[in-house]
Formats: structure tokens, C-alpha cells, sequence
């Protein structure tokens, strides 16, 4: 069975319409995919639910210290100790702005349970594949 962290923290959206106001979002990891992470919010549209982004643990690290990434996540420093986490899915684009704090104590739980480097050790390609599939 997957051993899992989380951590909730309220986080901004600094180019939103309402850049001050801030929602609880969700950083989580599980060791059954110990590549990635996953950031989740509350939808605020109709029937609910979360919106949940994956992306890759590495860059989360890296992005605390210098801007990384291409495509959808770009993943940056930014200012007053927090950490920039831009989201560009094919209809628009979020810029989501995480305490760095919250963020190094989410990646060390993290990092305790699938140290770096040994991710492969951890893959179980069969629950992967199980997953894509469903």
C-alpha cells in the first residue's frame, strides 16, 4: 500500500482578480509515484470537487531556489518568502503563491520518505500502468 504525505497551506493568487485573498490549497506526495507531487485546490465551480495539478517533485526542489520549468509549470522564487508556481493549461494560465516554508517542510516529509535518487526504487509500474488505465 502507498505510504502518503500532505500538507495544507493558504496560498494567492497574486494575478487574480483578488490577489490578497487566500484559499487553503493542498501539496501532496504518495510513494507509488515518487516522481511527482501534486498541488489541489477547492473548485469554486459548479458541483465542487478539487482541481489537482501533478508535477514533478525535482522542479518543486529546484524552483525554491532559481526559476525551472517549461510548458505547463514553471516553478520560480518569489517575493517575501514565497515560492511562484505557475499553472498554463491550454485555456489560460494561474500564478499560485506558496509559503516557501510550507513548501520545504512538504518536500523534507517527502524527501524522508522516498530519499532523491532512489525514486526507481519506489516505482511500482504496474499500479502506475493500473492508474493511466482507469
Amino acid at each position: 500500500m502507498p505510504v502518503a504525505t500532505s500538507r495544507s497551506t493558504d496560498v494567492t493568487l497574486p494575478e487574480g482578480p483578488f490577489p490578497h485573498v487566500a484559499l487553503t490549497a493542498e501539496l501532496r506526495f504518495e510513494t507509488a509515484l515518487p516522481y511527482g507531487v501534486c498541488l489541489a485546490f477547492p473548485s469554486r465551480g459548479p458541483g465542487g470537487g478539487t482541481i489537482e495539478w501533478y508535477f514533478g517533485r525535482e522542479l518543486l526542489d529546484e524552483g525554491r531556489r532559481a526559476p525551472v520549468g517549461d510548458g505547463d509549470v514553471l516553478v520560480e522564487p518569489g517575493p517575501d518568502g514565497r515560492v511562484l508556481v505557475t499553472l498554463s493549461p491550454h485555456d489560460g494560465r494561474a500564478v499560485v503563491s506558496i509559503p516557501a516554508e510550507a513548501v520545504a517542510a512538504f518536500l523534507a516529509d517527502s524527501f524522508a520518505l522516498v530519499p532523491a535518487g532512489t525514486e526507481s526504487d519506489h516505482l511500482d509500474l504496474d499500479d502506475v500502468l493500473a492508474r493511466l488505465l482507469a
